[in-house]
């Protein structure tokens, strides 16, 4: 499926073997630094649906690690049922790939009444996949996500977006939009872990 882009796979940790004396705190947080945790951030669209994947290495980390970014996408001459399809089998691959430990979903906004129909059945499909993988979900609505970022829940696409640079310390804004808006919804979930 050359519409989506591959996460890297997780990496393997080895554990220990269990000793009788206590370790020391260098080899405690050792391996908290050694732990790490994925959250996939998923921007909703029947055409275009964004995704973005953060790894945070310990439950004490600063900042976070971006790991990909793309977007899911259908054609719209393309029969309903079979874009939903694709969605369904694309998100599937990408749960898969990325291995998240938790995904974050933008909540639906009402647009115009006909593009929120198709935007509620995509994120209807996408909600159906990702019990089936029995991931831990989180929602949040666009205001929450403006207001973790910026400060400013009615803050502007541009801001929103050159705070995930500033957050995720990339030199450039991740595109295409919805890509960078999944980043969004990514970081938002981590800040309020």
């Amino acid at each position: 499926m050359e519409h989506l882009a591959r996460i890297p796979r997780a990496v393997r940790l080895v554990q220990a073997t269990p000793s009788t004396e206590k370790p020391s705190w260098q080899r405690v947080l050792k391996s908290i630094a050694q732990v790490e945790k994925r959250i996939l951030g998923l921007d909703p669209g029947l055409a275009t649906l964004g995704f973005g994947g953060i790894s945070i290495k310990s439950e004490l980390a600063t900042s976070a690690s971006l790991l990909d970014f793309g977007v899911i996408q259908t054609p719209a001459k393309t029969d309903i049922g079979e874009r939903l399809r694709t969605i369904y089998d694309d998100m599937h691959l990408l749960l898969k790939e990325c291995k998240p430990d938790l995904v974050a979903v933008e909540k639906l906004f009402f647009y115009k009444m006909g593009n929120t129909i198709l935007v509620a059945q995509a994120r209807g499909v996408l909600l159906l996949v990702l019990a089936q993988y029995g991931v831990p979900t989180i929602e949040f609505t666009p205001a929450q996500i403006k207001q973790a970022l910026t400060g400013y829940g009615n803050a502007d696409k541009q801001e929103v977006q050159q705070a995930v640079a500033r957050e995720l310390n990339l030199e450039y804004i991740p595109r295409p939009d919805d890509a960078a808006d999944a980043l969004a919804v990514a970081l938002t979930a981590w800040f309020n872990i």
